[in-house]
């Protein structure tokens, strides 16, 4: 009997024991979880980010970079492309606003990576080298219908980049960039839906179900590097001289309506002044009345 009861003493005492120690451990769990933050976003943010003299240079503000120098390589010989093929007004003014947008984006986001000293690459990634394919086996309305969707798409998915790195970043030189990229973006995106040709609801249905893209590989870490060279056409051939279309300036408020009655340039005047106006008529009248008499 003895050996029975202790038996099961030991064997409450056991459980008791275990739930103490379970207890103990869940407490401690929470404060050993948070302060260690590895692999958290915040982590992972400043592990990635490098100290510049124009602030921290985030992975994602180089990424942005990358994607800047990028998007000129291929968008620039596509306007070109626009202006000997479109078969439209709409297009080949579309074709000369990414030539003209991206010639100043490029010269822009060179001066700042050679600043940072961050490489740029040289040549379009893969997917915009079949976008450039595409467009050149394109011919007639097919080619404008081609053109004005696939950059429409394209500049769609770099607008929210743009506007992700614009709230975020620290760095003066990247934020900089990310104005003038959104004003040359939301450019591109108005004359490119000026053609009359961009299919909405594809990209509606594309942004429904699209997941997130994958990063490109960021720059390197700033340090020695060679002013990058000015992006190189794949196709077609360089055009004819640049047009002499400049981007406006950022809107600071909205444009008077074309169909608004204009106003007189003529003074108008005041009930005041007809007042007074009357009543020297009347001054002057009793006064001519006077020499009369």
């Amino acid at each position: 009997m003895r050996s029975i009861n202790s038996r099961r003493l030991f064997s409450g005492t056991g459980l008791i024991v275990t739930g103490l120690a379970a207890t103990l451990v869940a407490m401690i769990f929470p404060i050993w979880s948070y302060s260690d933050r590895s692999g958290t976003g915040v982590d992972t943010l400043n592990a990635q980010t490098l100290s510049t003299r124009y602030g921290p240079l985030s992975a994602l503000d180089r990424e942005f970079v990358t994607k800047v120098r990028l998007a000129g390589l291929w968008e620039l010989p596509a306007g070109q492309q626009a202006g000997e093929r479109g078969t439209t007004q709409a297009v080949k003014t579309a074709g000369q606003h990414l030539v003209e947008g991206h010639t100043f984006l490029d010269e822009r986001v060179r001066e700042v990576a050679s600043r940072l000293g961050l490489q740029l690459p040289n040549q379009p990634n893969e997917q915009q080298q079949a976008w450039l394919g595409t467009l050149s086996a394109a011919r007639g309305e097919e080619y404008d219908v081609q053109f004005a969707n696939i950059l429409r798409k394209a500049h769609g998915k770099v607008f929210g980049l743009v506007a992700q790195v614009r709230a975020s970043t620290r760095n003066s030189l990247v934020r900089g960039l990310a104005d003038d990229a959104n004003t040359t973006v939301l450019d591109h995106i108005t004359v490119l839906e000026a053609t009359g040709l961009v299919d909405f609801d594809a990209l509606a249905r594309d942004a429904a179900t699209a997941s997130p893209p994958p990063l490109t590989n960021s720059p390197a870490p700033p340090g020695p590097t060679d002013s990058p060279s000015p992006p190189v056409p794949v196709s077609p051939s360089p055009a004819s001289p640049s047009p002499t279309y400049t981007l406006p300036p950022p809107a600071t408020s909205r444009p008077p309506e074309d169909d608004e009655p204009k106003e007189s340039n003529e003074p108008k005047k005041s009930e005041s002044s007809k007042g007074e106006s009357s009543k020297g008529g009347d001054n002057g009248g009793d006064k001519s009345e006077d020499k009369k008499s």
